[in-house]
Protein backbone atom coordinates (compact mmCIF):
# COMPACT_ATOMS: atom_id res chain seq x y z
CA UNK A 1 0.00 0.00 0.00
CA UNK A 2 1.40 3.03 -0.69
CA UNK A 3 0.65 6.38 1.05
CA UNK A 4 -1.81 8.61 -0.21
CA UNK A 5 -1.70 12.57 -1.55
CA UNK A 6 -3.34 14.92 0.51
CA UNK A 7 -6.18 16.66 -0.98
CA UNK A 8 -5.99 18.99 1.93
CA UNK A 9 -3.06 21.17 0.88
CA UNK A 10 -4.54 24.62 1.37
CA UNK A 11 -3.72 27.02 -1.71
CA UNK A 12 -5.00 29.84 -0.12
CA UNK A 13 -2.87 29.65 3.29
CA UNK A 14 0.52 30.47 3.04
CA UNK A 15 2.08 27.45 2.79
CA UNK A 16 6.15 26.88 3.87
CA UNK A 17 8.33 26.48 1.00
CA UNK A 18 7.71 22.68 1.15
CA UNK A 19 6.52 20.75 -1.86
CA UNK A 20 2.46 20.92 -2.38
CA UNK A 21 2.98 16.95 -3.40
CA UNK A 22 4.20 16.20 0.27
CA UNK A 23 6.67 14.16 1.69
CA UNK A 24 9.40 12.96 -1.32
CA UNK A 25 10.16 10.11 0.54
CA UNK A 26 8.60 8.58 3.66
CA UNK A 27 10.50 5.89 5.91
CA UNK A 28 8.88 3.63 8.22
CA UNK A 29 6.43 0.95 7.59
CA UNK A 30 2.92 2.24 6.82
CA UNK A 31 -0.02 2.34 9.35
CA UNK A 32 -2.75 0.42 8.54
CA UNK A 33 -6.03 0.33 10.83
CA UNK A 34 -6.04 -2.86 11.65
CA UNK A 35 -2.43 -2.37 12.97
CA UNK A 36 -2.71 0.96 15.17
CA UNK A 37 -2.74 -0.80 18.66
CA UNK A 38 -0.53 -3.30 17.53
CA UNK A 39 3.35 -2.55 18.87
CA UNK A 40 5.70 -2.11 15.90
CA UNK A 41 8.35 -4.71 16.04
CA UNK A 42 11.82 -3.46 15.31
CA UNK A 43 13.17 -4.07 11.73
CA UNK A 44 15.44 -2.84 9.21
CA UNK A 45 12.49 -0.52 8.01
CA UNK A 46 10.19 0.17 11.11
CA UNK A 47 10.36 2.71 13.84
CA UNK A 48 9.13 3.84 16.63
CA UNK A 49 8.19 7.36 17.93
CA UNK A 50 11.43 8.62 15.90
CA UNK A 51 12.54 12.13 18.34
CA UNK A 52 15.23 13.14 15.66
CA UNK A 53 17.61 13.13 11.97
CA UNK A 54 20.19 14.33 10.78
CA UNK A 55 21.80 14.71 7.03
CA UNK A 56 25.67 14.48 7.01
CA UNK A 57 25.33 15.91 3.76
CA UNK A 58 22.45 16.96 0.49
CA UNK A 59 23.60 13.35 -0.91
CA UNK A 60 23.40 11.40 2.69
CA UNK A 61 24.71 9.51 4.78
CA UNK A 62 21.15 9.96 7.09
CA UNK A 63 21.01 8.91 11.08
CA UNK A 64 17.68 8.43 12.46
CA UNK A 65 17.20 8.74 16.25
CA UNK A 66 14.50 5.64 16.63
CA UNK A 67 13.69 6.68 20.06
CA UNK A 68 11.26 3.89 21.23
CA UNK A 69 13.07 1.34 19.76
CA UNK A 70 16.37 2.52 21.35
CA UNK A 71 18.90 2.54 18.53
CA UNK A 72 20.39 4.40 15.62
CA UNK A 73 19.36 3.78 12.38
CA UNK A 74 21.53 4.47 9.34
CA UNK A 75 21.24 5.01 5.40
CA UNK A 76 24.58 4.73 3.05
CA UNK A 77 22.84 7.65 1.07
CA UNK A 78 19.87 10.11 0.69
CA UNK A 79 16.99 7.22 0.78
CA UNK A 80 14.96 7.61 -2.87
CA UNK A 81 12.47 5.21 -2.78
CA UNK A 82 9.64 5.04 0.35
CA UNK A 83 10.43 1.91 3.26
CA UNK A 84 13.66 2.14 2.08
CA UNK A 85 15.63 -0.74 4.67
CA UNK A 86 18.04 0.90 6.84
CA UNK A 87 21.78 0.06 5.87
CA UNK A 88 23.05 0.44 9.94
CA UNK A 89 22.16 0.07 13.73
CA UNK A 90 23.78 1.35 16.63
CA UNK A 91 22.61 0.42 19.98
CA UNK A 92 21.14 -2.91 19.65
CA UNK A 93 22.86 -6.15 18.01
CA UNK A 94 21.07 -6.45 14.94
CA UNK A 95 17.84 -4.65 13.37
CA UNK A 96 15.38 -7.30 14.85
CA UNK A 97 16.18 -6.31 18.84
CA UNK A 98 15.62 -3.74 21.24
CA UNK A 99 15.08 -2.75 24.54
CA UNK A 100 17.16 0.15 26.61
CA UNK A 101 21.00 -0.22 26.25
CA UNK A 102 20.70 -3.88 24.51
CA UNK A 103 18.96 -4.90 27.87
CA UNK A 104 22.26 -5.15 29.16
CA UNK A 105 24.15 -2.40 30.77
CA UNK A 106 25.43 0.80 29.22
CA UNK A 107 28.10 1.18 26.85
CA UNK A 108 29.79 2.18 23.62
CA UNK A 109 27.47 1.07 21.00
CA UNK A 110 24.42 1.29 23.51
CA UNK A 111 21.64 3.62 23.74
CA UNK A 112 18.05 4.65 25.69
CA UNK A 113 16.25 6.91 25.11
CA UNK A 114 18.13 8.88 22.18
CA UNK A 115 16.57 12.04 21.05
CA UNK A 116 19.11 14.75 19.76
CA UNK A 117 20.87 14.04 16.55
CA UNK A 118 23.42 16.03 14.47
CA UNK A 119 26.67 16.39 12.81
CA UNK A 120 29.51 17.75 14.87
CA UNK A 121 32.34 18.88 12.27
CA UNK A 122 33.21 15.57 10.70
CA UNK A 123 31.57 13.59 13.30
CA UNK A 124 28.52 12.94 15.37
CA UNK A 125 26.68 13.49 18.36
CA UNK A 126 23.62 11.96 20.03
CA UNK A 127 21.55 12.88 22.86
CA UNK A 128 20.91 9.29 24.64
CA UNK A 129 18.36 11.05 27.33
CA UNK A 130 17.57 8.12 29.87
CA UNK A 131 21.02 7.45 30.18
CA UNK A 132 22.00 10.96 30.94
CA UNK A 133 24.51 11.79 28.38
CA UNK A 134 25.35 12.89 25.15
CA UNK A 135 27.94 10.03 22.65
CA UNK A 136 30.24 11.75 20.32
CA UNK A 137 32.01 9.69 17.26
CA UNK A 138 34.82 11.29 16.28
CA UNK A 139 33.85 10.53 12.51
CA UNK A 140 30.46 9.61 11.27
CA UNK A 141 30.04 6.49 11.75
CA UNK A 142 29.73 4.03 8.04
CA UNK A 143 29.01 0.57 9.74
CA UNK A 144 26.69 -0.94 12.53
CA UNK A 145 27.96 -1.16 16.33
CA UNK A 146 30.49 1.23 15.80
CA UNK A 147 31.72 3.31 19.83
CA UNK A 148 31.30 5.85 20.32
CA UNK A 149 34.63 7.95 20.62
CA UNK A 150 33.62 10.70 23.53
CA UNK A 151 30.97 11.01 26.50
CA UNK A 152 29.30 14.08 27.91
CA UNK A 153 27.65 14.06 30.94
CA UNK A 154 29.44 11.24 32.67
CA UNK A 155 32.78 10.32 33.81
CA UNK A 156 32.86 6.94 32.07
CA UNK A 157 30.71 5.35 29.58
CA UNK A 158 29.16 2.39 32.00
CA UNK A 159 27.54 4.90 34.36
CA UNK A 160 23.84 6.21 33.81
CA UNK A 161 22.79 8.23 36.73
CA UNK A 162 21.04 11.35 36.30
CA UNK A 163 23.55 14.21 37.44
CA UNK A 164 25.93 11.80 38.14
CA UNK A 165 23.75 10.52 41.23
CA UNK A 166 23.47 13.54 43.13
CA UNK A 167 20.56 15.69 44.00
CA UNK A 168 22.57 18.65 42.32
CA UNK A 169 23.36 19.64 38.50
CA UNK A 170 26.58 20.54 37.93
CA UNK A 171 29.14 21.78 34.44
CA UNK A 172 29.93 18.29 34.05
CA UNK A 173 25.95 16.43 34.43
CA UNK A 174 23.36 16.15 32.42
CA UNK A 175 19.95 15.08 33.65
CA UNK A 176 17.55 13.87 30.79
CA UNK A 177 19.51 15.95 27.86
CA UNK A 178 17.34 16.26 24.92
CA UNK A 179 18.79 18.40 22.15
CA UNK A 180 22.09 18.57 20.95
CA UNK A 181 23.73 20.76 18.13
CA UNK A 182 27.18 22.11 17.11
CA UNK A 183 27.90 25.42 15.31
CA UNK A 184 31.24 26.45 14.02
CA UNK A 185 33.12 24.41 16.42
CA UNK A 186 30.81 25.29 19.44
CA UNK A 187 28.46 22.60 21.15
CA UNK A 188 25.38 23.09 22.04
CA UNK A 189 22.96 20.76 24.98
CA UNK A 190 19.49 20.79 25.73
CA UNK A 191 19.88 19.61 29.46
CA UNK A 192 15.95 19.12 29.71
CA UNK A 193 15.70 17.61 32.91
CA UNK A 194 17.85 20.20 34.34
CA UNK A 195 16.03 23.13 32.74
CA UNK A 196 18.93 24.73 30.83
CA UNK A 197 21.22 24.52 27.83
CA UNK A 198 25.08 23.56 28.80
CA UNK A 199 27.63 25.41 25.99
CA UNK A 200 30.85 24.39 25.17
CA UNK A 201 32.45 27.23 23.38
CA UNK A 202 35.26 24.29 21.95
CA UNK A 203 34.25 21.29 21.08
CA UNK A 204 35.16 18.64 24.02
CA UNK A 205 38.08 16.34 23.85
CA UNK A 206 37.84 14.56 26.90
CA UNK A 207 35.28 11.87 28.67
CA UNK A 208 32.74 13.92 31.19
CA UNK A 209 34.44 17.05 30.31
CA UNK A 210 32.32 20.50 31.72
CA UNK A 211 30.82 23.14 30.07
CA UNK A 212 31.73 26.43 29.83
CA UNK A 213 28.56 28.43 30.00
CA UNK A 214 24.98 27.93 31.12
CA UNK A 215 21.62 29.49 30.43
CA UNK A 216 18.06 29.23 32.06
CA UNK A 217 19.90 29.04 35.41
CA UNK A 218 21.46 31.64 37.55
CA UNK A 219 24.69 29.24 37.74
CA UNK A 220 25.91 25.43 37.31
CA UNK A 221 24.36 23.71 40.46
CA UNK A 222 21.08 25.18 40.17
CA UNK A 223 17.89 23.16 38.45
CA UNK A 224 14.86 24.71 39.33
CA UNK A 225 11.75 24.72 36.77
CA UNK A 226 12.20 28.68 35.29
CA UNK A 227 15.27 29.17 37.63
CA UNK A 228 13.18 28.55 40.79
CA UNK A 229 10.82 31.99 39.77
CA UNK A 230 8.05 33.42 37.68
CA UNK A 231 9.04 33.01 33.66
CA UNK A 232 11.62 36.16 32.87
CA UNK A 233 13.44 36.02 29.70
CA UNK A 234 16.20 34.29 31.05
CA UNK A 235 14.68 31.45 32.30
CA UNK A 236 13.72 28.37 31.03
CA UNK A 237 11.22 24.86 31.53
CA UNK A 238 11.62 22.40 29.36
CA UNK A 239 14.48 22.93 26.68
CA UNK A 240 14.49 20.81 23.65
CA UNK A 241 16.14 22.08 20.66
CA UNK A 242 18.56 24.36 19.24
CA UNK A 243 19.59 26.16 16.23
CA UNK A 244 21.43 29.25 14.76
CA UNK A 245 19.49 32.04 12.64
CA UNK A 246 21.57 34.68 10.80
CA UNK A 247 24.32 34.30 14.16
CA UNK A 248 21.65 34.34 16.83
CA UNK A 249 20.99 31.22 18.94
CA UNK A 250 17.34 29.51 19.30
CA UNK A 251 16.29 27.38 21.92
CA UNK A 252 12.72 25.93 21.79
CA UNK A 253 11.51 26.11 25.46
CA UNK A 254 8.57 23.83 24.69
CA UNK A 255 7.37 23.70 28.87
CA UNK A 256 6.95 27.15 28.41
CA UNK A 257 5.43 26.49 24.91
CA UNK A 258 7.72 29.31 23.47
CA UNK A 259 10.86 29.93 21.31
CA UNK A 260 13.35 31.96 22.65
CA UNK A 261 15.55 34.18 20.45
CA UNK A 262 18.84 35.51 21.36
CA UNK A 263 21.14 38.66 19.68
CA UNK A 264 23.67 37.06 19.20
CA UNK A 265 25.45 33.82 20.93
CA UNK A 266 25.82 34.74 24.45
CA UNK A 267 28.59 34.47 26.57
CA UNK A 268 27.57 35.26 29.68
CA UNK A 269 25.99 32.57 32.09
CA UNK A 270 21.95 33.21 32.35
CA UNK A 271 21.95 35.65 29.58
CA UNK A 272 18.41 36.87 28.92
CA UNK A 273 16.84 36.05 25.34
CA UNK A 274 15.82 39.21 22.92
CA UNK A 275 12.35 37.96 22.01
CA UNK A 276 9.87 34.86 21.98
CA UNK A 277 7.89 33.91 19.53
CA UNK A 278 4.52 31.83 21.01
CA UNK A 279 4.02 34.19 23.43
CA UNK A 280 2.79 37.80 24.03
CA UNK A 281 5.33 38.64 26.69
CA UNK A 282 8.43 36.92 28.39
CA UNK A 283 6.97 36.46 31.61
CA UNK A 284 3.28 34.64 29.80
CA UNK A 285 3.46 30.62 29.52
CA UNK A 286 0.18 29.33 28.66
CA UNK A 287 -0.16 26.93 26.16
CA UNK A 288 -1.84 28.23 22.99
CA UNK A 289 -1.63 31.78 24.90
CA UNK A 290 -4.33 30.17 27.17
CA UNK A 291 -6.68 29.25 24.47
CA UNK A 292 -7.90 25.99 23.69
CA UNK A 293 -7.19 26.42 20.00
CA UNK A 294 -4.03 27.66 18.31
CA UNK A 295 -3.82 30.45 16.59
CA UNK A 296 -0.96 31.78 14.00
CA UNK A 297 1.27 33.28 17.22
CA UNK A 298 0.43 30.19 19.85
CA UNK A 299 2.75 27.40 20.50
CA UNK A 300 1.96 24.21 22.47
CA UNK A 301 4.68 22.64 23.18
CA UNK A 302 7.44 23.08 20.53
CA UNK A 303 10.12 20.52 20.60
CA UNK A 304 12.08 21.19 17.35
CA UNK A 305 13.67 23.86 15.66
CA UNK A 306 15.60 24.18 12.43
CA UNK A 307 16.67 27.38 10.17
CA UNK A 308 17.47 27.18 6.51
CA UNK A 309 18.09 30.97 4.66
CA UNK A 310 15.69 33.71 5.64
CA UNK A 311 13.24 31.00 7.20
CA UNK A 312 12.93 29.71 10.97
CA UNK A 313 10.93 26.49 11.06
CA UNK A 314 9.20 25.23 14.18
CA UNK A 315 8.13 21.69 15.26
CA UNK A 316 4.94 22.83 17.34
CA UNK A 317 4.68 19.41 18.21
CA UNK A 318 0.95 19.50 20.42
CA UNK A 319 -0.47 20.96 17.25
CA UNK A 320 0.61 18.56 14.58
CA UNK A 321 2.25 21.18 12.53
CA UNK A 322 5.23 23.14 11.10
CA UNK A 323 5.32 26.86 11.83
CA UNK A 324 7.86 28.91 9.94
CA UNK A 325 8.77 32.83 10.14
CA UNK A 326 11.03 34.68 7.82
CA UNK A 327 13.75 36.95 9.09
CA UNK A 328 13.10 40.94 10.22
CA UNK A 329 15.10 43.60 9.47
CA UNK A 330 15.56 43.57 13.04
CA UNK A 331 15.60 41.04 15.46
CA UNK A 332 13.35 42.81 17.78
CA UNK A 333 10.79 43.43 15.65
CA UNK A 334 9.83 38.97 16.13
CA UNK A 335 8.50 39.79 19.52
CA UNK A 336 5.63 37.81 19.55
CA UNK A 337 5.12 37.43 15.88
CA UNK A 338 2.14 35.72 13.83
CA UNK A 339 4.09 33.26 11.78
CA UNK A 340 4.50 33.73 8.04
CA UNK A 341 3.76 30.36 7.05
CA UNK A 342 2.30 26.77 7.58
CA UNK A 343 2.28 23.63 6.90
CA UNK A 344 0.10 19.89 8.30
CA UNK A 345 -3.31 22.24 9.39
CA UNK A 346 -5.57 23.38 6.88
CA UNK A 347 -6.01 26.70 9.42
CA UNK A 348 -3.94 28.08 12.17
CA UNK A 349 -6.87 27.37 14.30
CA UNK A 350 -6.67 23.39 14.05
CA UNK A 351 -4.56 21.16 15.75
CA UNK A 352 -5.57 17.97 15.28
CA UNK A 353 -3.39 14.77 14.46
CA UNK A 354 -3.24 14.29 10.81
CA UNK A 355 -5.82 17.04 10.24
CA UNK A 356 -8.87 15.15 10.77
CA UNK A 357 -7.48 12.54 13.28
CA UNK A 358 -7.35 9.71 10.02
CA UNK A 359 -4.67 7.49 8.72
CA UNK A 360 -1.23 9.93 7.42
CA UNK A 361 -0.50 10.89 4.22
CA UNK A 362 2.17 12.56 2.41
CA UNK A 363 1.83 15.68 4.03
CA UNK A 364 0.26 15.46 7.08
CA UNK A 365 1.49 15.57 10.68
CA UNK A 366 1.04 13.80 14.01
CA UNK A 367 3.13 15.22 17.06
CA UNK A 368 5.99 16.12 14.68
CA UNK A 369 9.39 16.45 17.06
CA UNK A 370 12.56 17.02 15.63
CA UNK A 371 12.89 19.12 11.93
CA UNK A 372 15.94 20.11 9.98
CA UNK A 373 16.98 21.33 6.88
CA UNK A 374 19.79 20.23 4.18
CA UNK A 375 20.37 21.79 1.37
CA UNK A 376 17.04 21.28 -0.05
CA UNK A 377 15.84 18.80 1.94
CA UNK A 378 13.92 18.94 4.91
CA UNK A 379 14.20 15.78 7.38
CA UNK A 380 11.28 16.13 9.35
CA UNK A 381 10.83 12.95 12.59
CA UNK A 382 6.96 12.81 12.26
CA UNK A 383 7.23 10.76 15.80
CA UNK A 384 3.33 10.14 15.84
CA UNK A 385 3.32 8.75 12.96
CA UNK A 386 6.48 6.43 13.54
CA UNK A 387 7.92 8.01 10.48
CA UNK A 388 10.69 9.97 9.47
CA UNK A 389 9.70 12.46 6.32
CA UNK A 390 11.97 13.60 3.48
CA UNK A 391 10.68 16.66 2.16
CA UNK A 392 11.95 19.07 -0.64
CA UNK A 393 12.09 22.95 0.86
CA UNK A 394 11.83 25.26 -1.74
CA UNK A 395 13.84 28.50 0.00
CA UNK A 396 15.71 30.84 -2.01
CA UNK A 397 13.44 29.67 -4.99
Amino acid sequence: MSIPHSTNYVANLPNLPLSPNGAEVILGSNIEPQQLAIPIAPSPITMFGPRGACLVSETGSLWVADTGHHRLLGWRNLPNEDHQPADWVIGQPDFDHEGQNAKGTPGRTTVSVPTGICVCGQGLAVADAWNHRILIWKNVPEDSKVPADLVLGQANFVDNEPNRGTQQADANTMHWPYGVFYYQGWLFVADTGNRRLLIWQQFPTENGQPADLVLGQPDMVSRNENGGNSPTAASMRWCHDIAIWNDNLVVADAGNHRVMIWQGIPTENNASCAVVLGQKSFHFVEMNQGVYLPSASSLSMPYGVATAGEWLLVADTANSRLLGWKQAESILLLQGAIASAIIGQNSFQSKSENRNYGLPTRDSLNWCYGVKIWGKTAVIADSGNNRILLWRFNYGE
